[in-house]
């Protein structure tokens, strides 16, 4: 199977045009501005308050602001230069799934704005980017939740074995629309525009979450049926974990904003429900990173190297990191304050990795090169090794 990993290959010579540079700039691109932008409005919801830890979120927002600005206009060329290349991604199983990445990007820088964002540039400025940045992300994430299984039912030719988290993708990105949503109903009028977004919200999420409870049992089928991932898509595991813990999110804005929004007693069900769902979510979601971690340690031992796929460390853990704020402010209990920081911690480092090996990638040209299948891991064998 093809996937859409990028693995090191030679860079067109010295001379050619910079657009052919971009010829191979997949959808799977938009994860890099995806993990940076959670790094920032994890950070901003940590507890305690770190000196300068706030201003550095807001840099790090910043950043991915930037980030998605260039990478519209690159996949903007990419789309007019090379679109054969284009059609091609959205007609492979391994690719089209990444197109939920685009939804997801918009998403989080928008709802960055309103975490932090507004303290560089105010919170009109802030209101109106992520209102902007929400309604097109929603709206591609919802186009993509339908288009890219329809496509994978009627074009794609899909083995048994085929089965990849990157399926979660496309499924998923409504659920990030479901957790950001809420961030906007201070800023619409009270009454029926504030309680049509937040339902709207809940509506995707109980979309998202049914979709999942779909692919979940195939992937994991996928696992203990046909063995490890191939070593350059074991990052992918990772994915799992954000249905997981933007779910989480999602019931804790719920419950955030549901008081004076949505007629009692439902608006008191959201705190309720943030507590009795994110607990053992949260709980699940531990045992996966658990699996997850084992797998990509064994994988890094047999050779794994470096590719995009390594920004499955990155978002997914984050919204692991605000489904654990959100059930420590709904439960009042240190212990997920403690989760909190230790799994920011673990995305930081994650991210700081993956950010260094993008940038040494693209300086010298590796990760825009054309794609190669994913080499198997090795057969087992017998003999006795060192």
């Amino acid at each position: 199977m093809v996937t859409a990993v990028q693995h090191v290959t030679p860079f067109p010579k010295a001379g050619t045009p910079r657009v052919t540079t971009l010829r191979h700039l997949g959808p799977n691109w938009y994860a890099s501005v995806m993990g940076t932008a959670i790094v920032a409005t994890a950070g901003a919801g940590l507890p305690g308050a770190m000196p300068g830890l706030r201003t550095l979120c807001a840099a790090v927002w910043a950043l991915s602001l930037a980030m998605l600005v260039v990478l519209l206009a690159a996949r903007t060329l990419h789309w007019t230069h090379h679109s054969d290349q284009a059609r091609a991604g959205l007609l492979d199983p391994a690719t089209a799934p990444f197109y939920g990445c685009l939804s997801m990007a918009l998403l989080a820088v928008g709802g960055g704005a309103l975490v932090v964002g507004q303290d560089w540039i105010g919170v009109e400025a802030a209101v109106a980017l992520d209102a902007v940045l929400f309604s097109a992300g929603t709206v591609v994430g919802l186009t993509c939740a339908v288009a890219v299984p329809y496509l994978m039912v009627v074009r794609h030719r899909i083995e048994p074995g085929q089965a990849s988290p990157v399926w979660l993708l496309p499924v998923v990105a409504p659920m990030v629309s479901a957790a950001l949503g809420p961030l906007l109903v201070p800023h619409l009028p009270a009454g029926q525009a504030q309680e049509t977004l937040l339902l709207g919200c809940f509506a995707m999420f109980g979309l998202s979450l049914l979709a999942t409870l779909l692919m979940l049992p195939l992937i994991f089928a996928r696992l203990v049926t046909g063995g490890p991932l191939p070593l350059a898509l074991t990052p992918a595991l990772f994915l799992v974990l954000g249905p997981l813990g933007q779910s989480t999110t999602a019931v804790g804005k719920f419950a955030d904003f549901a008081p004076g929004v949505v007629p009692a007693p439902y608006d008191q069900g959201f705190g309720t429900l943030a507590v009795l769902y994110g607990v053992p979510v949260m709980g699940f979601a531990l045992l996966w990173l658990a699996l997850a971690t084992a797998m990509v340690l064994r994988a890094r031992r047999r050779g794994m190297g470096f590719s995009m796929t390594w920004w499955a460390f990155t978002f997914p853990v984050g919204t692991c990191v605000t489904g654990a704020e959100g059930l420590a402010r709904h439960t009042g209990l240190v212990a997920f304050d403690g989760l909190a920081i230790a799994l920011y911690v673990l995305l930081v480092a994650a991210w700081s990795v993956a950010a260094v090996r993008t940038a040494r990638g693209l300086v010298s040209g590796e990760l825009l090169a054309a794609p190669r299948p994913a080499a198997a891991e090795p057969a087992p064998t017998r003999a006795r090794t060192r």
